[in-house]
């Protein structure tokens, strides 16, 4: 028998871009040139590498989130504890939505995401920095 979900991933989208601020990648371009924001890339390390990366930026993994915003945590990164806004971006906008607003419950803020993620930060003609993948270790 199937699993019935009750409160799906379109659902928890919705509710995250109606409590979380929502900026284009016009803004976060613009918004860099200050030294008031921190852009955080959600993306996973292989999308990165595949894909570069908006220089300056910061990378957290989803997964990790919870434990690098949280200053109790053994993993706690200090750039959380900055005092700037964070926005999330991750390759389209739906995981950086669930994150901001994640980041949002947990105390963290001003959050907000980027609209249409990397892509649309590429589209609009945002600077790139390629990324090197990381070489397997040898035994």
């Amino acid at each position: 028998m199937a699993q019935t979900i009750t409160h799906g991933i379109k659902a928890m989208i919705d509710e995250a871009n109606a409590l979380i601020e929502t900026v284009s990648a016009v803004e976060v371009i613009e918004a860099m040139k200050g030294d008031d924001v921190i852009v955080v890339d959600i993306r996973d390390p292989r999308e990165i590498e595949r894909d570069g990366r908006i220089p300056g930026a910061f990378s957290c993994t989803r997964g990790m989130l919870e434990f690098w915003i949280d200053p109790e945590s053994p993993y706690a990164k200090p750039v959380f504890q900055e005092n700037k806004k964070f926005i999330f971006h991750c390759a389209g906008g739906m995981r950086s939505a669930l994150a901001a607003k994640t980041a949002h419950d947990m105390g963290l803020t001003p959050v907000a995401h980027m609209a249409g993620g990397f892509a649309a930060w590429r589209d609009a003609g945002g600077p790139i920095e390629k990324v090197e993948p990381r070489k397997a270790k040898s035994d």
